[in-house]
């Protein structure tokens, strides 16, 4: 028989989806296969799918089908009445609570494909503002259109707020390390990479990982995180490394290491985000002066503030991040129930 047609047996799980990167970070965007998931809130469809469907979303993040550093997004229905769609965010731990190159890529690919639908702005009608239900609320995506193509894309972020700063904390076999910690749709520790002994180049990627998640366990057990808002977005997804751009045209350079030892390839849309609060919080940067960071590649995103606000008790601001991505890849993959690794496995 032909490969061509040959069809896969009726009982085997098929699951599509388009494969794409925003700075260099994947992103499978699951386009059929998925079944719906229950919930009047995108946080109830979080629990839902972590409760019932983690052997899907391990079936394919991790191997054979993915890779210990793989990053899926599920559309669902939105959750509120004026919104676009909702979106969960997968990794190789589990479900996000929010990611930047993830809303990147799906405006950008949403658009381009005919995936995702907004609504032309009033200022350009050629831009195009797509409304997102997150786990953490709100994020307001912007496609700016050219012919078939987006040629610019740009999100602004839920609110983002200072947690900590200035904390130190023991960490075993880097000693006294020096964190902040601040949120930007999840939570992050920063350090500066120079002080932890840490460079921030491609070469560096398994020394970042040993520093970053000794660093995210020494403060997961010596500083409780607490959301303002939602229990269930209060825990550290991650730390972040900053140093000096390795371009000088860059304002600076950070690596983040998140869920289960995962290198953030692009410069973390999320971590941007806080970095944004970080620095206004800090008088480093003015409302609206934006801020180039690159990543482990070398890629970039943009960030600024684009307002300031109070929320739950913190003095908060919206962050604007801009990035692009690209389509790389269309996939169908199978699932046969007999296959002993059907739902994967991880090696590192």
């Amino acid at each position: 028989m032909a490969a061509s047609v040959w069809s896969p047996p009726a009982h085997w799980t098929r699951i599509t989806a388009i494969d794409a990167h925003t700075a260099g970070e994947p992103l499978r965007i699951y386009t059929s296969g998925i079944p719906p998931f229950p919930g009047d809130t995108i946080l109830e469809k979080r629990r839902y799918a972590k409760e019932h469907w983690d052997r899907i979303r391990t079936a394919t993040m991790w191997e054979p089908r993915g890779h210990a550093d793989m990053y899926g997004a599920i559309l669902t229905e939105p959750v509120t009445a004026d919104g676009h769609a909702g979106v969960l965010f997968v990794h190789n731990e589990g479900f996000s609570t929010m990611c930047g190159h993830g809303i990147i890529a799906l405006a950008q690919v949403g658009v381009e494909t005919g995936l995702l639908s907004g609504e032309p702005t009033t200022a350009d009608p050629n831009v195009l503002e797509i409304r997102l239900d997150t786990p953490a609320g709100r994020v307001t995506a912007f496609a700016r259109r050219d012919g078939e193509r987006v040629a610019e894309v740009w999100f602004h972020n839920v609110p983002s707020f200072v947690y900590a700063l200035d904390r130190t904390v023991e960490v075993a076999g880097l000693g006294p390390v020096r964190y902040d910690v601040a949120y930007g749709g999840a939570f992050y520790a920063f350090c500066q990479a120079e002080e932890v002994g840490v460079g921030l180049g491609p070469e560096n990627f398994r020394e970042l990982i040993d520093a970053g998640m000794a660093i995210k366990r020494a403060v997961m057990a010596s500083l409780p995180i607490h959301h303002p808002v939602e229990a269930d977005l209060g825990f550290l997804y991650g730390t972040i490394f900053t140093g000096a751009a390795h371009n000088p045209a860059y304002h600076s350079r950070n690596v983040c290491i998140f869920a289960d030892g995962e290198v953030d390839r692009s410069p973390t849309g999320t971590g941007v985000s806080a970095r944004a609060a970080l620095h206004f919080a800090r008088k480093e940067i003015a409302l609206g002066e934006a801020f180039t960071v690159e990543s482990i590649l070398g890629t970039t995103f943009t960030g600024a503030v684009t307002e300031t606000m109070t929320f739950g008790g913190y003095e908060a601001v919206i962050p604007r991040v801009s990035g692009s991505a690209y389509i790389c890849g269309r996939n169908e993959l199978l699932i046969d129930p007999e296959d002993p690794l059907a739902y994967g496995f991880l090696l590192r």
